[in-house]
């Protein structure tokens, strides 16, 4: 009997108008731009991870030079110092030279790895074939970030006067920069 009267319950509705309603729809737009930006981030973490391996690993290679190799694992080493944010990247120069310091190393590091002449050990060529999938993989990363951010900017400009009412985070938010840069 207690179970029958559960199941005669009309689930309740919120109104979307509802302040309540208005918190959810950022809370899932918000943590949609979270989870793109946490995604992009850990694949180009992999990436220098990847990198610094692959540069170990041409290390013990005969003939390596070490000098070389340590040079090019410091400039692997700073690019997480040299990333954007969110937030910083409304500067699109942050974005430029991130990505000029990141393909100037890799463009090194493949010469060194995948050599015109002569054929890399079975592991270094599954490395770098590694970051450079990875790397082709960062625009489609970008877009689908900048996707979900464009969402998120558009509910906070079509629910701007809602918004501050509700005061607290939902009143201070602002909208999101884009990797696209807007005209």
């Amino acid at each position: 009997m207690i179970g029958l009267g559960a199941c005669n319950r009309t689930p309740k509705t919120i109104d979307p108008t509802s302040p309540t309603a208005a918190r959810a729809q950022l809370d899932v737009l918000r943590d949609t731009v979270n989870g793109h930006w946490e995604g992009m981030i850990a694949s180009d973490d992999a990436k220098i991870k990847t990198t610094s391996q692959l540069l170990k690993a041409l290390e013990e290679q005969p003939g390596a030079d070490r000098a070389q190799l340590t040079q090019l694992e410091q400039a692997n080493n700073r690019l997480p110092r040299l990333r954007y944010s969110q937030q910083s990247m409304a500067a699109s120069d942050r974005i430029d030279a991130y990505d000029a310091a990141q393909d100037s190393l890799l463009h090194v590091v493949y010469a060194l790895a995948l050599p015109a002449t002569g054929a890399p050990t079975p592991a270094i060529e599954t490395m770098a074939q590694t970051i450079q999938e990875s790397d082709n993989q960062v625009i489609a990363y970008r877009l689908r970030y900048d996707e979900a951010a464009k969402h998120f900017n558009e509910y906070l400009q079509q629910h701007q006067e809602g918004l501050t009412s509700l005061g607290g985070k939902y009143a201070k938010l602002q909208p999101l920069p884009l990797f696209t840069i807007m005209e």
